[in-house]
């Protein structure tokens, strides 16, 4: 039976109490299934798998407009009558074919009560949609186990697995699909060093200069549209080199990286996500951390991503939270959109910035900051607005892109809502 998708983010459903997803500052700004989560966002990695189309997405009513903006199918509308429809939790990273519903069925978890996919008719996706919970005349199949991410450091513990799916999966349709083409490594560029040549994919408007060495022979490495790799650098898959991006001057870029479109990238950075539009421009090591859109990290600034006592890290996604136990050893920051941090900062382990924060303090910052905070050695004060939006112009003027009247109201939300939670 031919079936559509249709995408949601439910961190506005009913949930079990103390069950509530919650990704901090890497889905302030987007919805759930819009985040990396490892060469390709999960929406991305369900349109790749799913064949017979998107229907539409759904998103909590405050990224309604952005969605929008950054869409073109129907974003929180009604399901058009007379459709069968799957409907997928987008906080389902790595959806498996191994779980089979059929229509008036949906697949919940347990422990947690959240529904992780639906086969349902229109009318009964629209109640559920609308209502956030399933109507009475749906059964409801239990799963023992988790499926669905409820933090964001558990996007960074399936890392190892999504970019070992997506990337082969990547390269297969680079070399058989429409516009095929067989990503050969540049023979016309001297003194570049190729370990499993055969695992290494380059666009052919990439740009790969002398003395680079590509060593695949951990995973596959996929060099995207435009990127440039500079002389010197060491790249090791898995490894993605997303569209326009560039990797600097004797970077060594470490397995399990994910680079999205339009960043600048050196130092030594290893099992990280960059969401696209984001510069580490400068030396220092980042490791097992997330960085979101148009953060900015000043020379210098490094992480650590592993305790001196080898043990579990704590973390806590907002000052007011309690303290979580992640259940890794290795997990360096969590840094939300927009975020600055100044020279030689010190980013201790499992570190998470708000978005939209400025962090330039000659000690290290702590280990929780809020959004839109304005840390100097004075103290932690708020970031005023009008002036966070200012810089935010002319950043995104650097990339020949502005800022739209949808996300200026979605970060004044985030900016209201933040002050109201800390005052």
């Amino acid at each position: 039976m031919s079936m559509k998708l249709l995408v949601f983010d439910d961190r506005d459903f009913v949930h079990l109490p103390d069950q509530a997803p919650d990704w901090g500052p890497v889905a302030d700004t987007r919805a759930v299934f819009s985040v990396r989560t490892g060469a390709l966002t999960t929406l991305e990695r369900l349109q790749r798998e799913w064949p017979h189309g998107l229907a539409g997405l759904w998103v909590p009513n405050h990224l309604i407009a952005r969605t929008r903006q950054a869409c073109t199918v129907p974003v929180n509308e009604a399901p058009e009558p007379g459709q069968t429809l799957l409907c997928i939790n987008g906080r389902w990273v790595f959806p498996g074919s191994q779980f089979e519903i059929g229509p008036g069925q949906a697949l919940v978890e347990q422990s947690t009560g959240a529904v992780v996919a639906a086969c349902l008719e229109s009318e009964q996706a629209g109640f559920f949609l609308e209502d956030g919970a399933l109507p009475a005349d749906v059964e409801q199949i239990g799963y023992a186990g988790r499926l669905l991410a409820r933090r964001p450091w558990e996007l960074l513990g399936l890392l190892s697995q999504t970019m070992a799916t997506d990337l082969p999966a990547m390269i297969e349709q680079s070399r058989s699909g429409e516009d095929a083409c067989d990503g050969s490594i540049p023979d016309t560029v001297p003194g570049i060093t190729a370990l499993e040549p055969d695992n290494v994919w380059v666009h052919p408007s990439a740009r790969i200069y002398p003395s680079v060495v590509l060593d695949a022979e951990g995973g596959p490495i996929y060099i995207d549209d435009r990127a440039i790799i500079r002389p010197g650098s060491i790249l090791c898959g898995p490894a993605y080199i997303g569209p326009g991006s560039t990797v600097l001057d004797r970077s060594l870029i470490k397995a399990n990286t994910s680079i999205g479109p339009v960043c600048k990238v050196t130092g030594e950075v290893g099992s990280t996500i960059f969401q696209g539009y984001a510069n580490k421009a400068h030396d220092g090591h980042l490791g097992d951390s997330y960085i979101g859109a148009w953060a900015n990290l000043g020379a210098g600034t490094t992480n650590s991503n592993l305790l001196n006592t080898y043990g579990e890290i704590m973390a806590r996604l907002r000052p007011q939270a309690h303290r979580e136990r992640t259940g890794m050893m290795y997990l360096g920051s969590i840094i939300g959109d927009h975020v600055k941090t100044a020279i030689n900062t010190r980013l201790m382990t499992g570190t998470v910035i708000g978005t939209g924060s400025m962090i330039a303090s000659t000690a290290a910052p702590p280990t929780s900051i809020g959004a839109f905070s304005w840390i100097t050695d004075v103290g932690i004060h708020p970031y005023r607005f009008e002036k966070f939006i200012d810089v935010a112009r002319v950043v995104l003027r650097r990339r020949n892109l502005d800022l739209t009247e949808a996300d200026v109201e979605l970060l004044r939300i985030l900016h209201q809502r933040e002050t109201a939670a800390s005052s």
